[in-house]
């Protein structure tokens, strides 16, 4: 079945007169939601534990493959239709679709990724693991954990029967860590079809969502020499290192922390033999923006600063790759905001919005028209580090949060922005 048919069938809705009625939104830990969500509990724990022991490092495209078919697998056996559909970029392994239909109103886009920022080996080196609070392990919170809590909160809508909404489309995507390189045309077409996003990415500590986020760049600063030999003629060498190391220190203005633009150097790498003068040297600036024209602005300081040189007879040269755009605080995101705050308090819970310098799909959501609420995966931090972790303690609330936000905007879904 291709794509776009399997989209057409998604949009359309049963009507069948005999149909039961949908289940009333349920409120609280006294509700079938919560409780059917404590009862998923342990076969949430025991599948996260079976992903996060795959490595799918990006670029990664045998055991990344591997995690893409074993989620297909979990969302075929609770009746979704699913389609692994080949990457934009061959390097990638297949992004996975499932579709659901119901009939309600709302279409529900739910967006996660399988793959982490670790190498090829990382799983044997420090596999799945669990103390009495937290899980550990490659991947286990960004976002692995996001991708079943996906999962859970499609089988229970199914457990309790519920189908008050027009169709949940469940994008798992596997190049997001590189900005999403093999899925944006993929993302595009979805969020055509959609009228809200929810993204999986994992909520911050102490039990927050994520209603801004910074966009992402990347500034790469190459400089052209002339190579020589170190010892017999190294003044007849043009110092590409040097000149980088140059081009670095006028970059050291631009902040590096903070919740505005920070640029940060990420790579480096200069000559090709001890013995020679380097002719080539080059370096990466990761750049955080929270509007576009922040991005415009550190470019015209990077491309001012090549300008300067102190190594003569160098060349310098910048390139920019834009990533993700920013999602900015909008009044789209608050209203979905504003019903988590509601659905968690009639839990006895409370959740809190915040933003974060990293970038998601859910500003390709924003700029297709579509409400996004992002960061509802299970809370962790640590994240891209040897020290990731989850939290245990919010895997049930959660589960509960999202499947309590999928049921509301199927009978109910917010306005596409025009």
């Amino acid at each position: 079945m291709r794509l776009n048919a399997l989209l057409l069938a998604t949009a359309l809705v049963a009507a069948s007169a005999s149909a039961a009625p949908a289940l009333a939104a349920p409120k609280g830990k006294a509700g079938p939601v919560w409780q059917t969500a404590e009862k998923l509990r342990a076969e949430q724990l025991a599948l996260l534990e079976r992903l996060v022991n795959i490595d799918s490092g990006t670029g990664d495209r045998t055991s990344g493959q591997k995690a893409q078919e074993l989620v297909a697998g979990q969302l075929r056996a609770i009746g979704m239709q699913v389609m692994l559909v080949p990457a934009e970029d061959p390097a990638y392994p297949d992004n996975l679709v499932a579709t659901l239909k119901g009939r309600g109103k709302g279409r529900i886009l739910l967006i996660a990724h399988t793959d982490t920022v670790f190498e090829p080996g990382t799983v044997a080196k420090r596999p799945f693991g669990t103390d009495a609070t937290r899980a550990y392990g490659p991947g286990v919170a960004d976002e692995k954990g996001g991708v079943v809590e996906g999962i859970m909160a499609i089988k229970l809508l199914k457990t309790l029967k519920i189908d008050d909404f027009a169709s949940i489309t469940f994008l798992v995507e596997t190049s997001e860590e590189r900005g999403s390189p093999g899925t944006r045309a993929l993302i595009t077409q979805l969020v055509g079809t959609a009228d809200v996003e929810f993204n999986l990415e994992p909520g911050d500590s102490p039990d927050v969502m994520t209603v801004w986020r910074k966009g992402s760049n990347s500034f790469d600063i190459s400089v052209k020499g002339r190579p020589a030999h170190a010892g017999v003629a190294p003044q007849l060498g043009r110092n590409a290192a040097l000149e980088l190391v140059h081009q670095i220190g006028l970059a050291d203005s631009l902040p590096k922390t903070g919740d505005g633009v920070t640029a940060n150097l990420t790579l480096m790498k200069a000559g090709s033999r001890y013995n020679i003068i380097p002719e080539d040297a080059s370096a990466t600036f990761n750049v955080r923006i929270r509007d576009k024209a922040q991005g415009d602005e550190v470019d015209a300081i990077f491309r001012r600063n090549a300008t300067t040189t102190i190594i003569p007879d160098t060349v310098v040269s910048v390139k920019r790759e834009i990533s993700f755009p920013p999602l900015p605080e909008n009044t789209q995101t608050q209203a979905l905001a504003a019903l988590a705050e509601r659905i968690y308090g009639d839990a006895g819970l409370k959740i809190t919005r915040g933003g974060n310098g990293g970038a998601s799909e859910s500003a390709l959501a924003y700029e297709g028209g579509v409400a996004a609420l992002d960061g509802l995966g299970p809370v962790g931090g640590g994240f891209h580090s040897e020290q990731e972790f989850l939290e245990l303690a919010s895997l049930t609330p959660r589960l509960y949060l999202l499947a309590s936000l999928m049921i509301e905007t199927g009978k109910a879904p917010p306005a596409r922005r025009r």
